[in-house]
């Protein structure tokens, strides 16, 4: 389950980001936690990975 955002930092930008949040869980406790990194769109599946 992953949410993926589009945004623009800035209005002259010649390179798109996306923000990428992923759900991750600790083998150590079992909980989840939140991974969020703000990639190069097209590299998202590699985030993912």
């Amino acid at each position: 389950m992953a949410k993926k955002a589009v945004a623009t930092f800035s209005a002259g930008a010649k390179v798109r980001m996306t923000k990428c949040i992923r759900m991750d869980k600790s083998p150590k406790t079992g909980a989840y936690c939140f991974t969020e990194q703000v990639v190069k769109e097209g590299e998202e599946s590699e985030f993912f990975k």
